[in-house]
């Protein structure tokens, strides 16, 4: 059984690949990029059936941050010449919200820069949650307020939020690298928090930092682990000011292949495409909505995305659905109910596996009338061989902070 088979035969029946089926993904060649894509493919339909959950960013208060993630245009001692605020009021905040739920998210994510929140900051968000609510019925909303105190988890999930967003960004073994300030242990114990107060866990990673294949496979295999019910997949957004911006170290192909590997790790989980697909997916973006079943709709925190309209048209132009506020995104045993114009519901296990196994369906085929895949020797694309596209990084100033209209 060649290697794509056995992996599309697992993420069917919700069994993780081996590690060395994951880093073997990473490894595969361009020729054989198209059979992955098909592969995890199948994989995601079987799970999302064509469904596209669009998310919608608003950045709360931007820059000044304590903290000195490397990657971060809002870190410690930045440069990178971005937009600056404070709180915005809570009504300021529900009419970005509103501009990303006209476009068609189901999903807020109220960011904040800093630490983590204080006891007076949760209140804050606890009001901004409300007013949202009050105006989209029906909507979710996300926070991501850095690490969280004992009790702020459970008080945000009394104001309405439905999830906590905390990324574990890159390996553990790795993490000091990127950041001083605080630990990767730290951002576990956030993510458990979150889950413990009846939040739904939101977790992913930062793609190309100048990590190897096996750090990439550590981090994601650690997300499995915490079993969150999404999984962002960012691409580093390499901005001037900051110390990684001549990391340029990845292709639209090597893109691919890493949303593939994450996909067949976690192959029920809400997979979504997050910061950095425009400036390193370019064109190939159509070909990764195979590969996830979420995206956000519009600008990002500190950089501009692609026009919201645009991206409506490349869900259509791809052959896939927006997914509606009334249909759950996860399939039912994960929690959600499924919707009866869903595709490729089923029973299954979470990202974590705690049930593994315990499936009914018959072992997928996919691939099987295909020359085996061969996977020789990889490792990334160092940054002087990948194709940087510098002046697709583009700093947001619009929306949120300003005086212009949103993208959405």
């Amino acid at each position: 059984m060649d290697l794509l088979t056995a992996l599309v035969d697992k993420g069917l029946r919700r069994e993780p690949p081996t590690r060395e089926e994951a880093l073997a993904v990473l490894a595969t060649s361009d020729d054989e990029l198209l059979d992955v894509v098909a592969a995890a493919g199948r994989v995601r339909r079987q799970w999302f059936g064509r469904r596209v959950k669009l998310n919608y960013l608003v950045n709360l208060k931007s820059g000044l941050c304590p903290e000195d993630c490397s990657y971060c245009s809002q870190r410690l001692g930045s440069q990178a010449d971005i937009l600056k605020y404070t709180w915005l009021r809570p009504d300021q905040a529900a009419d970005a919200a509103r501009a990303g739920v006209a476009g068609g998210a189901k999903r807020v994510c109220l960011v904040a820069s800093g630490r983590g929140p204080t006891d007076r900051d949760v209140d804050r968000v606890s009001r901004t949650i409300e007013a949202i609510k009050d105006q989209n019925e029906g909507v979710e909303v996300c926070a991501c307020l850095g690490l969280l105190s004992s009790g702020q988890a459970e008080r945000l999930r009394a104001a309405g939020a439905d999830a906590y967003n905390h990324n574990l960004n890159t390996s553990e073994s790795t993490y000091g690298d990127i950041t001083t300030t605080h630990t990767y242990a730290d951002r576990v114990d956030t993510v458990q928090q979150a889950q413990a107060a009846g939040l739904s866990a939101c977790s992913g990673l930062i793609a190309g930092m100048g990590e190897t294949d096996e750090d990439l496979v550590d981090v994601v295999f650690g997300l499995r682990e915490l079993d969150p019910d999404s999984v962002p997949v960012n691409f580093l957004i390499p901005f001037e000011g900051t110390p990684l911006a001549k990391e340029w170290n990845l292709t639209p192909q090597r893109c691919l292949r890493i949303l593939a590997m994450v996909r067949f790790v976690c192959p029920d989980v809400e997979v979504r495409l997050a910061g950095g697909r425009e400036v390193h997916l370019r064109t190939m973006q159509p070909l990764a909505l195979h590969l996830v079943n979420s995206i956000f709709l519009g600008d990002y925190l500190t950089s501009e995305g692609q026009a919201g309209q645009a991206d409506l048209d490349m869900i259509a132009d791809a052959g896939f659905v927006v997914e509606g506020a009334g249909t759950r995104t996860l399939p039912e045993h994960r929690g959600g109910l499924c919707a009866s114009d869903a595709e490729g519901c089923g029973t299954g296990a979470g990202c974590g596996g705690h049930e593994a196994g315990a499936c009914g369906h018959e072992a997928g085929t996919c691939g099987g009338h295909r020359e085996p895949v061969t996977v020789p020797a990889g490792q990334p694309v160092p940054a002087e061989e990948s194709t940087a596209r510098t002046g697709l990084v583009s700093v947001r100033r619009r929306g949120a902070g300003t005086d212009l209209p949103p993208n959405a």
